[in-house]
């Protein structure tokens, strides 16, 4: 594994670029804080180069919050986010850090819908970015890089991408959420009953725990 040393790079950092991103961006965006010790070791552990936006996200914050936290980018960790993106990935998508991943979790939603960064095991566009949709329990390719899905995220139309999955008041409902935590819904959203959420209800559970649901229910249904 590289050295800590070897990955920040403090005269070619990508963070500049985002900023100015997030400068322009028309959807609302939060970076959060973190601290020095943990963004070494996430960045270590990742062993990812600031070069790259991705490692510029993971030292320079906590994760970012997009839409009111609707969305949530894995960074370093926060107490508004308390998952660090090697952290949450660890015997997720590899047994090891430093181990290449077959895919990497870097973002996910408040309704149980997971972003993926294809290493390979997704598809042949490797790296580019999948949805893990709660509606149909799939991996769907949305045919963007992780610059694009940043960008993506700072300014495309959220709400038609979310189209049918944002109920009266859910600003008020996301805002209680911390960022660990994802509502689960009753009817399940990719059952027939539960295509009017309006009409569902829903709890707060951990991230973890949905998951996790989401992978039973793939194999139940023999999508794996």
């Amino acid at each position: 594994m590289h050295s800590i040393d070897k990955l920040i790079n403090n005269e070619d950092s990508a963070w500049p670029d985002i900023q100015k991103w997030i400068s322009e961006a028309t959807n609302k965006v939060e970076i959060l804080p973190t601290d020095v010790q943990k963004a070494e070791e996430a960045l270590y552990q990742t062993q990812v180069t600031t070069r790259s936006p991705m490692g510029a996200i993971i030292y320079m914050t906590g994760g970012i919050l997009i839409d009111n936290g609707w969305i949530r980018i894995l960074g370093s960790g926060n107490e508004k986010l308390k998952r660090t993106l090697p952290n949450w990935n660890l015997n997720k998508t590899f047994k090891d850090f430093g181990e290449q991943p077959s895919f990497l979790l870097i973002a996910d939603d408040a309704i149980g819908g997971f972003f993926a960064l294809n290493g390979g095991k997704l598809g042949n566009d490797l790296g580019k970015v999948y949805y893990f949709a709660p509606d149909t329990l799939e991996f769907e390719p949305l045919d963007v890089t992780y610059t694009d899905f940043l960008l993506f995220c700072f300014n495309n139309d959220l709400e038609k991408f979310y189209e049918g999955y944002k109920w009266k008041n859910w600003k008020q409902d996301v805002s209680k959420l911390n960022g660990d935590q994802v509502f689960n819904f009753i009817p399940f959203l990719w059952s027939e009953e539960g295509e009017d959420i309006e009409k569902a209800s829903r709890k707060e559970i951990s991230i973890e725990e949905q998951y996790n649901l989401n992978l039973e229910f793939r194999k139940e249904l023999g999508l794996e």
